[in-house]
C-alpha cells in the first residue's frame, strides 16, 4: 500500500525505521525483530541507505523480505550520495521489480570523513531534485525529510521551509522529521509549513532515549534539543545505564502521547535496530487508549 494513501487512512500511524545489517546473521536477526514489533500492528516499516549506498543490495533485501515474509508494508530510503542519475534510475527499477512502492528520497549526509556535500559526477545536488525525477518517471509513493529545528546547514529556518516547500512541490506526498524532544518545536514547524501552504501529513520522528553517550552523539549530528530539565536528569543518572533507560522511556511515552493528543498523524520511530524501549513505548500508549476507552464507555 502507498504511504501517502496510508497515512490519510490510518490514523494514528505508527511505523519504526531500521538500518540494514551487513551480514547474514545480521538480516535474520533484524527480521525477528521487527517480527516482535508486528503484534505493535505498525503501518509500515523503513529501512535506510548507506552512505554511497554502501547497503545498496542490503536495503532491497530487507525491504522486500519485510513486505512478502512479515506482510508488513515497507519503504526503502534511497540517498543522492555517490550516484549519477543513471544509477539511481537502476535501483529504482531494482526496486520495483521487487515489488516495493515507497520510496524515502533523500540528499544523504556526506560520506564519512567529510564535512561538505558533494555531487556525484551525472548525480543531483538537492533532494527535490531526486524527488522530482521519482514523480516523473516512476510511480512510487514518496516520503522527504522534514527539520523541526532547522537543518543544520539551512541559513534560517524561513530558508529551511522553502527548501521543504520545494521537496512537497517536486512530488513528495509526506514528510518525517528529524528526531525532537521539544514537541512545540515540532508543531511549530507544522504551522510555518502550513503557513507556506503545505497540506502533506508531517510524521514526527521520534528516538527513545536509552543511553546517555549516544543521545549526545545523536543531538549533536542532527541539531536537535534535549529541554534543560531532562538533560540535567539524564545528566544525573549518565553513570546508571539502566536509570537512563528508564527515564528515557518515560519520557518518550508521555512526549509521544502528548504529540498524538495534540494532533500528529502517527509516531514514526528510530529503532536503531533495538525493540525493546520502542515495544515500551507504544505498548504505554496503547494502554492509555484502552484505559480511555474504558473510561469513556463506563456509565
Amino acid at each position: 500500500m502507498r504511504i501517502g494513501d496510508l497515512l490519510r487512512h490510518k490514523r494514528p500511524c505508527i511505523s519504526f525505521e531500521f538500518f540494514p545489517p551487513q551480514t547474514d546473521e545480521g538480516v535474520a536477526k533484524l527480521m525477528a525483530t521487527v517480527k516482535a514489533l508486528r503484534i505493535l500492528n505498525p503501518g509500515f516499516v523503513s529501512v535506510t541507505y548507506g552512505a554511497g549506498g554502501s547497503s545498496r543490495a542490503r536495503t532491497v533485501e530487507v525491504t522486500k523480505r519485510i513486505k512478502t515474509e512479515l506482510e508488513i508494508e515497507s519503504m526503502a530510503h534511497v540517498t543522492c550520495v555517490g550516484h549519477g542519475q543513471g544509477e539511481l534510475r537502476g535501483l529504482f527499477e531494482e526496486l520495483e521489480r521487487a515489488g516495493i512502492e515507497n520510496v524515502m528520497a533523500l540528499r544523504g549526509d556526506p560520506p564519512k570523513g567529510e564535512t561538505r556535500f558533494v555531487a556525484a559526477e551525472g548525480g543531483f545536488r538537492y533532494a527535490s531534485d531526486l524527488i522530482a525525477m521519482l514523480a516523473r518517471e516512476f510511480s512510487f509513493s514518496i516520503g522527504a525529510a522534514g527539520y523541526p529545528e532547522k537543518h543544520l546547514e539551512a541559513a534560517s529556518f524561513e530558508a529551511d521551509v522553502e527548501n521543504a516547500v520545494r521537496k512537497v512541490r517536486a512530488g513528495a506526498e509526506f514528510l518525517v522529521t528529524q528526531l525532537f524532544f521539544d514537541n512545540d518545536a515540532y508543531f511549530a514547524y507544522v504551522e510555518r509549513m502550513r503557513a507556506a501552504g503545505v497540506s502533506v501529513p508531517i510524521v514526527p520522528g521520534i528516538m527513545p532515549i536509552t543511553n546517555y553517550e549516544s543521545i549526545a552523539r545523536m543531538t549533536a549530528m542532527s541539531g536537535a534539543r534535549i529541554p534543560q530539565r531532562l538533560l540535567a536528569e539524564l545528566e544525573a543518572r549518565s553513570d546508571q545505564p539502566e536509570a537512563v533507560a528508564e527515564l528515557g522511556v518515560a519520557f518518550t511515552a508521555l512526549q509521544c502521547n502528548d504529540l498524538l493528543a495534540r494532533g500528529a498523524p502517527g509516531l514514526h520511530f528510530y529503532t536503531l535496530n533495538r525493540s525493546p524501549a520502542t515495544r515500551a513505548v507504544v505498548s504505554a500508549l496503547i494502554a492509555t487508549q484502552a484505559v480511555r476507552n474504558l473510561a469513556a464507555a463506563t456509565p
